[in-house]
């Protein structure tokens, strides 16, 4: 029973000491790059009414959420995205603002789904959205924003794979085929199964021009040249429209100078329910999934009372934290406290000179020594810790101080320090 009780459930997990420290710092990195493209931090409740993320909203299935009931027998979850939250802030909150709205946010998110087994369920996100601007500029930068990221946690190797889902949308519409069909042809192509969508393909009455154009979702990917091919195939307006628009976005991320990071894949149909045209990954060696999703959701706002397009993304810190292990870039981490360890007879000037020492922005742990431990006990325990340094009360007025990380030790009388 007490074995138990040190466990966490499946799927969670304790973060602590060095990790911890690690995981705050690529967090403040990242969120140093949304504050340069001027970004405002928002906070939402990490739980809340069930319909704000109901399976129309375009988040996690019901019987992936971690449902519970309050006092009035409302149904809460725990929140499984974080947008669908701002979104519903921002129609409170702005809703009669025309202008583009930027917002950033950290928070942690919750989903309780068999195909996540040996990945965590609660994951920490930071992300953006940009609300209000329906450009391709506003693609082009919430792009770019994300490429910044990457650089600025001293990742060299990455891509953004962008896709478009108004592509498929205007095939599908050109074809007239059946919801069921649809759903069936999308499946196909998410799972890479081109096999089988060729077999299903030939038992559907269309014509063979648009049975081509969808198998051919297993090479529409590439640099900005496949482009040409995605637009030969289709002769509708939706789909020639979604090609022109990645070329706009393109054409400006080559502005920020930004092209070699950049892939086109039009199979990238995830979210299909949820995204309304431009959608993108971001990936990195060391990690078996996206480290950063995006793409645009012009309708979810209207869900909530205010018509109004928007562009996000989020990366997972969890994921970065992961490849950036395994690609041997480090996270620098502040190793400035320092242990003021003293006697009872050296009390009052060890507090006094701890306490000093605070008003000045250094970070002290004040120890009074035990008699049943040694100094080198302490010592050690400041190594284990992390300490820079420790500091000891020899008397009133002398201390020893020992540097850690050079390992060296002097006197010095408290008056000089």
């Amino acid at each position: 029973m007490q074995n138990k009780l040190l466990q966490t459930p499946d799927g969670v997990r304790d973060t602590y000491d060095i990790e911890c420290k690690k995981k705050r710092k690529i967090i403040d990195k990242l969120h140093h790059v949304l504050e340069l493209y001027s970004y405002h931090d928002i906070e939402t409740p990490t739980f809340e009414f069930f319909d704000i993320f109901n399976r129309d909203r375009g988040s996690a299935p019901s019987n992936e959420m971690y449902k519970f009931f309050d006092r009035d027998n409302n149904t809460l979850v725990l929140r499984p995205d974080i947008t669908p939250s701002i979104a519903r802030c921002v129609a409170k909150y702005y809703s009669d603002e025309e202008l583009p709205i930027r917002l950033c946010y950290t928070g942690n998110t919750y989903t309780n789904t068999r195909k996540l087994q040996g990945k965590l369920k609660e994951i920490t996100q930071i992300g953006a959205e940009l609300i209000n601007d329906d450009s391709t500029a506003a693609d082009a930068e919430i792009i770019a924003t994300v490429i910044d990221c990457f650089i600025e946690l001293g990742i060299a190797e990455f891509q953004i794979e962008i896709g478009q889902i108004d592509y498929f949308k205007g095939l599908v519409a050109e074809s007239g085929i059946t919801n069921e069909a649809e759903l069936q042809i999308r499946e196909y192509i998410n799972i890479k199964n081109f096999f089988g969508l060729e077999e299903y393909l030939n038992k559907l009455d269309i014509d063979d021009n648009l049975k081509l154009a969808f198998m051919s979702f297993d090479s529409l990917f590439g640099g900005a040249d496949m482009l040409d091919t995605a637009e030969r195939l289709v002769s509708n307006q939706v789909s020639l429209d979604a090609v022109n628009r990645l070329r706009r976005v393109y054409k400006a991320l080559c502005c920020y100078g930004y092209e070699k990071y950049i892939g086109f894949d039009l199979s990238m149909l995830n979210g299909y329910n949820y995204y309304t045209g431009i959608i993108f990954r971001g990936y990195t060696y060391g990690t078996g999934d996206a480290v950063l999703k995006g793409g645009r959701y012009n309708n979810l706002l209207k869900q909530f009372g205010k018509d109004a397009p928007s562009i996000g993304f989020a990366f997972s810190v969890e994921e970065l934290i992961m490849a950036m292990s395994r690609q041997n870039i480090d996270i620098e981490v502040s190793y400035s406290n320092t242990v003021i360890l003293y006697d009872i007879e050296n009390q009052e000037p060890a507090i006094s000179f701890g306490m000093n020492l605070r008003s000045r922005n250094k970070k002290i742990e004040l120890i009074r020594k035990s008699h049943r431990k040694s100094l080198e006990d302490y010592l050690e325990y400041a190594k284990r810790e992390h300490f820079s340094g420790m500091m000891y009360f020899k008397d009133e007025r002398t201390i020893a101080v020992y540097d850690l990380l050079n390992d060296e030790v002097s006197e010095v009388d408290i008056y000089n320090l």
